[in-house]
């Protein structure tokens, strides 16, 4: 009887963008760590982090607008860590958008397929296109000065993406919009990077921006990657303090670990469930999202502990309470606005009240 062969497994995909152990470092000091990433074709994945983490530079590095001093680029299984922008198979949204006031929205569209020399025929039919994906319909003839910001913005993504890039950087481009605006660009620019399949690159500094755009985040501190996973990865599984502060709002509360709870200073014990690899008696933080926390319909089985309300804000859709658990310890709890609260059911401030939460919800990080 003839043995039978296991099928062979697929190969696995090319990164789009490999960083391999790539480093930078500026007057004897360092912006970029050892950094070893991986971005996927075709994947929407931002680098998230405060000012002067790394995130821009290592941009820059992936672009050829930065030499690495250590480590290697590759780009499609290619190592263009020597090569300059232009033999790169990538393109650049800035802030800045850097349009041309001088050039039609169509010749801006144009420019880099020209120096090209990209036929005249194609040229029109790809403007055409791209004018058409960036919603800029009957905007082709005018000059950059007489648009929006947002229509400025969808001018500087067209331009990159006609040219069909492998991979398209996006150097915090919505940072210079307003808030409403912003938000509707997010859901759009998303939208276009389905529609397109091109990978992106994407800086912010924005959390609620990473989380909303991406299919994966890689958090920045110090030139390192904190933590690297989707949204919700990094939001609610959290491996460091710096990643559960960072990322939206977190009640971070001291304390020591034992017994699976962890015991605040003249204040309550907090369960939180198995956590291996912490040891007994260890100094440790305890991290829960203001929204875990219950105030009222607890449960059966939720730990209780008493508080006080030493401040209640209103903010429309939700209301968030401060609340004292111990002399020095307050955290947050957030409640939605729902069509059955009511305005006179709302603590006060000096009321005690019992919170609640899951033990799950509860993170316990080291020192």
């Amino acid at each position: 009887m003839t043995p039978t062969t296991a099928p062979s497994a697929a190969p696995e995909a090319v990164p789009a963008v490999r960083l391999d152990h790539v480093g930078k470092e500026f007057n004897g000091s360092h912006a970029v760590h050892d950094l070893c990433l991986d971005i996927a074709p075709g994947e929407f994945f931002s680098l998230l982090g405060p000012s002067g983490c790394g995130k821009t530079t290592t941009l820059r590095m992936i672009g050829g607008f930065a030499d690495p001093t250590e480590g290697a680029v590759l780009l499609s299984g290619e190592d263009v860590t020597s090569l300059p922008p232009n033999k790169r198979n990538v393109n650049t949204v800035f802030q800045s958008y850097a349009l041309f006031d001088h050039l039609s929205v169509a010749d801006n569209i144009a420019f880099g397929l020209k120096r090209k020399g990209v036929p005249k025929a194609e040229i029109r039919e790809r403007v055409g296109a791209m004018v058409d994906l960036v919603q800029l319909g009957g905007m082709a003839e005018r000059k950059p000065r007489t648009l929006s910001g947002g229509q400025r913005q969808r001018v500087a993504l067209a331009r990159a993406l006609v040219n069909r890039p492998a991979v398209l950087l996006l150097d915090e481009p919505l940072a210079a919009l307003d808030l409403k605006l912003r938000r509707q660009m997010q859901v759009e620019l998303k939208q276009i990077q389905r529609e397109v399949g091109i990978t992106f690159v994407f800086v912010t500094h924005d959390q609620d921006e990473a989380l909303t755009m991406s299919d994966r985040v890689a958090v920045m501190n110090g030139g390192r990657v904190e933590q690297c996973g989707t949204p919700e990865d990094v939001y609610e599984r959290p491996e460091s303090r710096f990643v559960a502060a960072f990322m939206g709002t977190s009640n971070l509360v001291g304390g020591v670990f034992r017994d699976g709870a962890v015991h605040l200073d003249g204040g309550p014990a907090l369960p939180v469930g198995p956590r291996p690899g912490i040891a007994e008696g260890s100094a440790v933080d305890v991290s829960i999202r203001p929204e875990k926390i219950w105030l009222s319909d607890f449960e059966p089985g939720m730990p209780v502990v008493n508080g006080v309300i030493r401040e209640t804000v209103y903010s429309g859709p939700t209301t968030t309470y401060l609340i004292e658990l111990a002399p020095g310890v307050t955290v947050a709890a957030l409640e939605q606005n729902t069509a059955r609260a009511r305005m006179e059911d709302r603590w006060a401030g000096g009321e005690t009240v019992e919170l609640a939460y899951d033990p799950e919800h509860a993170l316990v990080l080291s020192h």
